[in-house]
């Protein structure tokens, strides 16, 4: 059902919109998780690392395609605020076209390029050929992964964040018993997780879209709505591209940090992937924040009234702090026994290391909550070039500490670059939000002396 954003609490509004969000994003960890955990525990260390190996590009990859949806999104959002429905639907059909020609772009280079990019990052030599084996189903699974995003995108956008997660409920749920018969019965090793993966992200893209097709009346197109727009596709790609690139520019910050950390040995790297698997599914709150705020920024300002976008903006800040504080108290409590799920209670050294990334990382989740209110928010005024420079400032702060810091005081450096990464992106973040809302506010005010 379709959620207009544009009345009523903002608090109530960003709730109802991000608590079903929230599910879906804890699910969708457990995509990776539950790969984590059956890997661990029936592979070895060896086989775990090999997937965490591979973290950072496949977010490089996988997070430029989110990304790209993601934007694609944000047309649709404001011309559904602004109850342009003809335009909506012009937006939707070309974000079709381009997602179609993205994803085999993207598929075709990074699958001809994957092993040299593992050599790149310095992949220990003993798990590289496991890394290669897990992340190359991945890359060939691209176009379900624009599939699920573009159609939750869409959904997203005409407020109804619940379907999309329903569907990846059901998707995870397969996925987990996927995992278990690709790596204990097949016995296809670190590639079954990723099958397991690759499937059950289809299925969910599929279910997404023929919902779609049949519950909203509003994406009734007429033949001509249907055809490729230069322009409109102009305006989807200014959006979508520079949010791609957002991630991406953070991902190889990412990337270089965790050159770094193959660097020291497969050790560490078992511990960085199980404290990063931990801390990945404390900070979902976080990411549906964000989601959240990008539809209700975008629907606002197509509705014209930054009054409510200043208010949500108020809510939803208050809730990251609070949920921060509460995040803070269940790692120091039960910290350790969560990194259990992914590794054996005998990995003494590699418990403590990986115990107290997590530590650190928890003790700056409120930077790492304004990061992601923050930039969605902008992006979802409109101004996703400008939110680019976020995750450059987030990719200097991980190579800072990958160049510099972690070859000089190895594992301790490493606990301190993502929070290092999340202040460097709030310094930039912050006064850019008062830049945008001023701008914004002066379009606006010359609209309504010209009517």
């Amino acid at each position: 059902m379709e959620k207009d954003m544009t009345k009523g609490s903002p608090m109530k509004l960003i709730l109802g919109f991000a608590v079903p969000l929230l599910f879906g994003l804890i699910f969708q960890q457990f995509y990776s998780m539950v790969d984590a955990v059956i890997v661990g525990h029936y592979l070895g260390v060896n086989a775990l690392a090999s997937v965490g190996a591979t973290g950072s590009v496949n977010f490089l990859i996988i997070g430029f395609c989110m990304g790209i949806c993601s934007g694609f999104g944000i047309p649709i959002a404001q011309e559904f605020g602004a109850k342009h429905d003809e335009a909506l639907r012009r937006y939707v059909a070309n974000s079709v076209w381009l997602s179609i020609i993205f994803s085999v772009g993207v598929t075709v280079t990074v699958s001809l390029l994957c092993r040299q990019i593992l050599r790149l990052m310095r992949t220990p030599e003993n798990i590289i050929e496991g890394s290669y084996s897990y992340i190359i189903v991945i890359f060939l699974g691209i176009p379900v992964v624009f599939l699920y995003n573009m159609t939750a995108a869409i959904l997203r956008s005409l407020g109804d964040s619940r379907t999309p997660v329903v569907f990846l409920v059901m998707a995870a749920l397969l996925n987990i018993v996927l995992d278990y018969v690709c790596i204990v019965v097949i016995s296809m090793g670190v590639a079954g997780a990723a099958v397991a993966t690759v499937i059950s992200q289809a299925i969910a893209g599929l279910s997404c879209l023929i919902y779609m097709r049949k519950k909203f009346t509003i994406l009734t197109f007429t033949p001509e709505e249907r055809k490729w727009n230069g322009n409109y596709a102009g305006k989807l790609c200014s959006m979508g591209v520079p949010m791609g690139l957002q991630y991406s520019i953070t991902a190889i910050g990412s990337v270089i940090l965790q050159s770094s950390v193959n660097g020291i040995d497969s050790n560490a790297v078992a511990a960085v992937t199980a404290g990063g698997k931990v801390s990945m599914l404390l900070v979902c709150p976080f990411d549906a924040m964000g989601s959240t705020m990008a539809t209700y920024g975008g629907q606002n300002v197509g509705a014209g009234n930054l009054e409510r976008v200043d208010r949500g903006l108020k809510s939803c800040t208050l809730l990251g702090f609070l949920y921060s504080m509460i995040a803070l108290g269940g790692v120091y409590l039960f910290g350790k026994h969560l990194l259990l799920l992914f590794l054996d209670a005998g990995e003494t050294q590699i418990i403590a290391n990986a115990f107290s990334f997590l530590q650190i990382n928890a003790l700056f989740y409120f930077p790492l909550a304004l990061v992601n209110i923050i930039r969605f928010l902008i992006q979802g005024m409109g101004f996703s070039r400008l939110a680019v420079f976020a995750g450059a400032f987030e990719m200097l702060a991980r190579a800072l500490a990958g160049f510099l810091l972690v070859p000089h005081f190895g594992f301790s450096a490493v606990r301190f670059a993502n929070p290092l990464a999340w202040i460097f992106a709030d310094i930039f973040l912050i006064p850019a939000f008062f830049f945008v809302r001023k701008k914004l506010a002066g379009i606006l005010n010359r609209q309504k002396e010209s009517v």
